[in-house]
């Protein structure tokens, strides 16, 4: 008798466990096997920033280019909001499934000590994916300033300590933190003025109200172009190769200074791998296109691709590098 109820036990185990993986496989043979074929409907990428800007001008050349490779449409969808909150909970509220991707940036790492309560985990509510492309801020100066160099800047600010003034837009950008570690790499005390918008910040540098402006390329080019403004340095830690005469922070005596932006895709947490794998591929291909660097680079864009782990890696070094300026500046939490 007891043999019986082995058998019958044993038996009753079997069926439940093929029941199991039954269940399983009809769970996830269809997504193993939607994610083989994707993409195979048209992908979202959300953006924390409004149109016209350089992540949204990288992100809107990029998927141009990513779609054509994969055969699918790249939908853009500017989500803006404070620390990118309102772009985050889109993606998140999506299947992670490859087709809602969330746009990240420096200013991501920023936000996580920034805000008191970020609502996401970029770490560890989002997997990476690839980065899309690197850039400089420039310090631009007026045209005729005294100060024609940065080195010449700097020592006119530790001549006469407070006396010179820095514009950046909104405290708390990537540009503005730029000027804070500026500060204290060079050994200079200067006063960061922040603006509301980049044109408000070169008309304040034409205007002689401040001496020294920190923006994105494509905000200084047709001033540079015209002459009314002058490039003085470049904040990566290699001079660009689109302004190749003109010194890194750094060069000009700013010790360890370095302040690079980046954008990149992140995909929710739980996309299946064999999708990571496909955009990632692609966009590696993408990214090395020659027409397309070209465009980048004429906005101060270096378009690059790169593993997931190194993307990742970026973003965490950022949060850590971040978290020490906005401490060392006293900048409240928003």
């Amino acid at each position: 008798m007891a043999e019986k109820r082995e058998r019958y036990t044993s038996s009753r185990r079997g069926v439940l466990f093929a029941a199991i993986a039954a269940l399983a496989a009809a769970l996830f043979l269809p997504q193993i096997a939607d994610a083989q074929n994707y993409p195979n409907k048209p992908v979202r990428l959300i953006l924390p920033f409004g149109a016209g800007g350089v992540a949204d001008v990288t992100a809107r050349l990029v998927t141009e280019k990513l779609g054509e490779k994969l055969g699918q449409r790249f939908v853009i969808e500017n989500m803006p909001g404070a620390g990118g909150i309102n772009a985050a909970r889109a993606v998140l509220s999506a299947p992670a499934d490859g087709y809602t991707l969330a746009l990240f940036s420096n200013g991501t790492a920023i936000s996580v000590s920034l805000f008191k309560d970020l609502a996401f985990k970029p770490m560890t509510d989002f997997v990476p994916v690839s980065s899309m492309g690197y850039f400089d801020f420039i310090f631009v100066t007026q045209a005729g300033s005294p100060f024609p160099t940065l080195a010449d800047f700097i020592k006119a600010a530790k001549q006469k300590p407070g006396a010179l003034n820095v514009g950046t837009i909104n405290v708390g950008s990537t540009q503005n933190l730029a000027a804070q570690l500026f500060k204290s790499t060079a050994g200079v005390d200067v006063t960061i003025v922040p603006f509301r918008s980049s044109p408000e910040v070169l008309i304040a540098l034409l205007r002689g109200d401040i001496q020294i402006a920190i923006e994105n390329y494509s905000a200084v080019q047709s001033h540079i172009a015209d002459k009314a403004a002058i490039a003085v340095s470049t904040s990566g830690p290699v001079r660009t190769t689109f302004m190749p005469d003109v010194p890194t922070v750094k060069e000009a005596g700013g010790r360890d200074f370095e302040a690079r932006s980046w954008n990149a895709i992140f995909a929710p947490k739980g996309t299946p791998p064999e999708v990571i794998r496909t955009l990632n591929a692609a966009l590696r291909e993408v990214l090395e296109m020659p027409d397309l660097k070209k465009r980048a680079l004429d906005l101060g864009i270096e378009a690059k691709a790169s593993s997931p782990e190194e993307i990742l890696d970026r973003l965490k070094a950022d949060i850590d590098k971040w978290a020490g300026v906005i401490e060392r500046a006293g900048i409240a939490k928003q």
